[in-house]
C-alpha cells in the first residue's frame, strides 16, 4: 500500500468528519467539531486494534505529521518482530496482598484438618490483616507488617503470633509466584524480632489439669447426671481423647467385638487415624447413648444431628469437678501424671494412649505397631482407678 498520502497542508484543510489514510496503518481521524487525531490501526487474525498517536496541531503536546510517521514506523517494526504494541501500553499488573491471600486460601483448601481450622485462617487474614489487603504485595515493608501486628501484640499475643505466621505465608506465596522480588518482611527471626516491643510472658500457661487424686470424685459426680454432656466428659476421660475427637464420635467408629474406637485421621490433631481401646464402662456409655440416639453421633446435641457442644461439656465438667478451673484438655494431663507417678508402664505406652508419636523419624518409621494390647492394659488400670 502506498505511503505518505497526507501532507501538513492538506491536513489543515480537512474539516469533514471521517478517517483519512496516510498509508500502511497510519490514519488521521477528523471528528465533528474539527479535532484531529493520528491513529494506527492493525489487525491480527480477527482482532482489530487501534492505537492513538496524539492530536494534530492542538493541545499541550501537538503531534505533527512527521512525528506521527515516526511513531507508525516504530509500531510496524514491533509488529514485524512479533511483538504486540498494544500490550506494551497496558499498565503493569498490580498484584495486591488480598489477591495473594485469596489464592493461598484456595490452594490450601485440601489441607485443612477441619472446617474450624479453615475458618480460623480465613478470619485471621480477612479481619486482622485488613490494613494490608489493598497494598501491592511487592511494596509491603517491615513497617507495614509491624503496624498490622501492633494492635494485638500485647493484649492477644497468641493471635498476633498466628497473624504474623499467616501474613508470612501469604507473602511467601507471592514470592514463589514472582509477584515480589524482595525478601519477606513478616519473617520473625532476624527481622521482626528486632523491631517488635518485648511483651510480657503469658500468664495463662497450660490447660488447667485436675489433680489425678480428684478424678475419682469427679467421675462419681458425673455419673449422677443423666445428661449427654456428662456422658461425653466421662467417655473422654476414660479414653484420654481430645474434646473434638470425643464430641464427633460415631457409632460406626466403635467396634464392639474388638472393643475399640477408631478415630479417623481428619479428626485427629496429627492427621493420623488412632485406635483407642475401650474399657467396660466406655462400652456401657456407648450402648446407653445408642438407645437414645437420633443419628450416627454417639453424643448428639439434639434433633439437628450436631455434636454436643464444647461449652456444654465444660459446664458438666465444672459442675462435677472439685477444681472449678479444670479444663477438658487438662484431663489428658491428669491421666499422664497418674500414669507416670502411679504405674510402671513404659513412657511410650502412656504417650501412645494420648495419640502422641514418640521418637524421631527413624524410630517411627521402624516401629509400625501401635501396642494396642499394652495400651489396653494401661487404660483398664486407669478405668479401675477412676472407679475407686
Amino acid at each position: 500500500m502506498a505511503r505518505r498520502l497526507l501532507s501538513e497542508t492538506r491536513i489543515r484543510t480537512l474539516d469533514k468528519p471521517g478517517i483519512y489514510a496516510d498509508g500502511d496503518g497510519l490514519f488521521l481521524r477528523v471528528r465533528k467539531g474539527g479535532s484531529k487525531q493520528f491513529v494506527f490501526i492493525f489487525r491480527r487474525g480477527k482482532t482489530r486494534t487501534e492505537l492513538g498517536l496524539g492530536g494534530f496541531g492542538r493541545g499541550t503536546a501537538p503531534v505533527p505529521l512527521s512525528l506521527a510517521r515516526e511513531k507508525a514506523d516504530a509500531i510496524r517494526d514491533k509488529l514485524a518482530r512479533g511483538f504486540d504494541p498494544a500490550a506494551e501500553r497496558k499498565p503493569p499488573r498490580v498484584v495486591t496482598f488480598k489477591h495473594c491471600m485469596n489464592e493461598l486460601l484456595s490452594a490450601k483448601a485440601p489441607e485443612w484438618r477441619n472446617a474450624k481450622h479453615c475458618q480460623q485462617w480465613e478470619m485471621t487474614l480477612r479481619e486482622y490483616a485488613a490494613p494490608l489487603h489493598d497494598m501491592p504485595v511487592a511494596d509491603i515493608a517491615l513497617g507495614d507488617v509491624k503496624a498490622c501486628l501492633a494492635p494485638h501484640w500485647q493484649e492477644r499475643p497468641e493471635t498476633a503470633d498466628r497473624l504474623r505466621s499467616r501474613i508470612q505465608a501469604v507473602i511467601d506465596y507471592a514470592i514463589a509466584h514472582q509477584w515480589r522480588t524482595a525478601g519477606n518482611p513478616a519473617v520473625w527471626r532476624g527481622l521482626l524480632d528486632k523491631v517488635m516491643p518485648a511483651r510480657q510472658k503469658l500468664s495463662r500457661g497450660h490447660h488447667v489439669a485436675l489433680a489425678y487424686a480428684a478424678v475419682p470424685e469427679m467421675m462419681a459426680a458425673l455419673r449422677t447426671s443423666s445428661g449427654v454432656a456428662a456422658r461425653c466428659v466421662e467417655f473422654l476421660a476414660l479414653t484420654c481423647a481430645r474434646s473434638g475427637e470425643a464430641r464427633g464420635a460415631t457409632f460406626s467408629e466403635i467396634d464392639r467385638e474388638a472393643r475399640t474406637w477408631t478415630v479417623p485421621a481428619e479428626r485427629m490433631k496429627a492427621g493420623r487415624a488412632h485406635v483407642a481401646p475401650l474399657c467396660d464402662r466406655a462400652l456401657e456409655i456407648v450402648e446407653a447413648m445408642r438407645q437414645r440416639a437420633t443419628s450416627d453421633l454417639v453424643f448428639g446435641g439434639g434433633v439437628d444431628s450436631r455434636p454436643i457442644s464444647d461449652t456444654a461439656m465444660t459446664k458438666a465438667l465444672r459442675l462435677a469437678s472439685p477444681d472449678k478451673a479444670a479444663t477438658l484438655h487438662g484431663l489428658r494431663s491428669s491421666f499422664r501424671d497418674w500414669a507416670g507417678d502411679k504405674t510402671g508402664f513404659e513412657r511410650e505406652i502412656a504417650e501412645g494412649c494420648l495419640a502422641h508419636a514418640v521418637g524421631n523419624q527413624v524410630e517411627l518409621a521402624y516401629r509400625r505397631s501401635t501396642a494396642l494390647e499394652k495400651r489396653r492394659e494401661l487404660m483398664e488400670a486407669w478405668a479401675a482407678y477412676c472407679d475407686i
